[in-house]
């Protein structure tokens, strides 16, 4: 098993440690000032937005008002407390390790208001703070603009400079924000509080405008000139080509909102159609997977602490991926790795199966490899070598598999080229029987392809009956007369933890018997051994939403199945 735990991820750990100056996000903001290239920062409003931020390839973040007092659901009026940012920064700090940006809106008072921000900043290692030069509490500034009275001069320079004096990292960044040309106040006063905020210390100038043409703040940057680094929000004239912002030596360009609106949308979108339709069907497949959520929470790295940490009984659902087969009517896919290690929409099949278990919270898991195993090299996985693969069955990779699994617990059993949908999994899970397999009754949409596949025979076939009552499995053989095949087995099987010894024991009489197919026996003989010897296997109906990948033609359709 790979037991290193991946401290990349920033969501790892929370403890603070000391860095060398290189790595710190101030020095990393404080280099995108002062770069010869126009730099880009985003919005992000909390820990999740802020990774997302940062896995776009955005180098810096900026904490928006606006968008932080959004998502508490208040308005951008100082209506929630500055501690309050205080906590949402620290998680979106722990969440990344690209600098962010404080939007800190008039300093939330005083200069000795101010002094006390900068230092709560710095311990939650947020690399600079921008303040504007308007009146406490604020209002936004395209809202009802030309009303905003601006603050005195001389006082906010005093903010500026009790900032400059209250940070014990030489490399945090003060950025001032100049309101006049929105307030109404013109040029001349917006250069001449630009002056006065650079001769008081600030690291850069954000000159802001509400106009939908970018002429005022190209006019503030030639008058300007290279002064001191000059930081513009394009939000109102976003038709401006970036190449004019190049073109005038403007130091940074912030994204200021566009991540909550953009999840507004969505969010509206998708509220209408579940209250309209009255289910999931049509917005399932369009949305992120919990999985997702899951894999940016940093899911796995607390599997693999799990892992190490905690005791192995705790651990109370396995699973056994058989991964071992080359997949021979690949072709040149698998001419070098196995077909579980195929790409499919930038990651192979088995990753998207591991993801899959780690959505419904199964976190050890157990790998069957064979054929090129080497290139079977994924984190956070048990790894089972079978290497007389080419002369085995999926059985013998089983049995391999069951005795090196550890700890006790039920046992889901899959193979390394289905893919399916969690909701399949979570259903297979919840039966408390001891046998469970999940069944595709959409079997006639697949029945023509040119293809072998383990048709079942039940109890009764997927009716409205069926879901209240208990269906068990029969029969399961590729060679099922049409009239009687009630589904397709979806090569999901689960053993609950009272019958995992008698199961283990069967498996190994079967792959250690002299009588054929001994070694090279397969998942539906095994099943039909089962219940030749009396064991029930519960059948869980479902209709599509499961891929099985054995040809070239299923990796093309694998592209577009979510």
């Amino acid at each position: 098993m790979s037991e290193k735990l991946q401290a990349t991820n920033p969501l790892a750990f929370t403890v603070r440690h000391d860095r060398r100056a290189t790595d710190k996000k101030t020095v990393k903001f404080r280099n995108l000032l002062q770069s010869d290239q126009l730099e880009f920062i985003c919005e992000a409003h909390n820990g999740l937005s802020a990774k997302i931020c940062e896995e776009a390839g955005f180098k810096g973040i900026w904490a928006s008002g606006l968008c932080l007092s959004a998502q508490f659901g208040v308005r951008d009026s100082n209506e929630a407390s500055w501690t309050q940012l205080m906590e949402m920064l620290e998680f979106m700090s722990d969440a990344t390790s690209i600098p962010i940006m404080l939007d800190g809106d008039t300093g939330y008072g005083n200069f000795n208001n101010m002094r006390r921000l900068v230092t709560k900043l710095e311990q939650r290692d947020i690399a600079a703070v921008c303040i504007e030069d308007k009146l406490f509490p604020k209002t936004n500034s395209f809202i009802h603009s030309r009303e905003h009275p601006l603050a005195d001069i001389d006082e906010f320079c005093g903010k500026i400079k009790a900032a400059k004096d209250a940070q014990k990292c030489d490399s945090f960044s003060v950025v001032a924000r100049i309101e006049s040309l929105i307030a109404g106040w013109g040029m001349d006063e917006a250069l001449r509080r630009a002056e006065a905020y650079h001769a008081a210390g600030a690291d850069a100038i954000l000159i802001h405008s509400a106009k939908s043409k970018a002429d005022e703040v190209l006019s503030f940057k030639k008058e300007w000139g290279d002064r001191g680094p000059v930081v513009i929000v394009p939000t109102k004239y976003y038709s401006t080509p970036t190449d004019v912002f190049r073109e005038h030596r403007f130091s940074m360009v912030i994204w200021a909102n566009h991540i909550l609106r953009s999840a507004v949308s969505a969010m509206q979108s998708t509220a209408r159609r579940i209250q309209e339709e009255e289910c999931l069907h049509s917005i399932e497949d369009s949305i992120a997977s919990v999985g997702e959520v899951f894999r940016l929470q940093g899911a796995q790295e607390l599997q693999a602490a799990e892992a190490r940490y905690l005791p192995v009984s705790a651990q109370k659902t396995r699973a056994i991926v058989l991964a071992a087969a080359r997949g021979s009517d690949m072709g040149e896919l698998t001419a070098d790795r196995p077909k579980a290690m195929i790409t499919v929409r930038n990651k192979s099949l088995l990753s998207h199966i591991v993801d899959a278990y780690n959505a419904a919270g199964i976190s050890q898991l157990n790998v069957v490899r064979g054929y090129c195993k080497d290139a079977v090299d994924l984190p956070n996985i048990n790894l089972v070598d079978n290497d007389d693969y080419a002369d085995t069955g999926e059985l013998y990779s089983l049995h391999l598999a069951l005795n090196a699994v550890t700890g006790k617990g039920d046992t889901v059993i899959s193979y390394g080229d289905v893919l399916f949908r969690k909701y399949i999994l979570d259903a297979v899970l919840e039966a408390d029987d001891d046998f469970v397999i999940a069944v595709d009754a959409a079997w006639r949409e697949t029945a023509n392809r040119d293809r072998s596949a383990d048709y079942v025979a039940c109890s009764m076939p997927n009716t409205r009956n069926a879901f209240y009552r208990s269906v068990t499995l029969e029969k399961m053989d590729n060679d099922i007369e049409s009239p009687h095949i009630h589904g397709e087995w979806m090569g999901i099987l689960k053993v609950s933890e009272a019958a995992y010894e008698r199961f283990t024991a069967i498996v190994r009489e079967i792959v250690h018997s002299p009588q054929a197919p001994g070694r090279a026996a397969d998942m539906p003989h095994l099943c039909n051994e089962l219940i030749r010897r009396g064991h029930s296997i519960r059948v869980i109906y479902s209709t599509g939403n499961w891929l099985d990948v054995d040809t070239v033609e299923d990796v093309v359709a694998s592209s577009s199945f979510q």
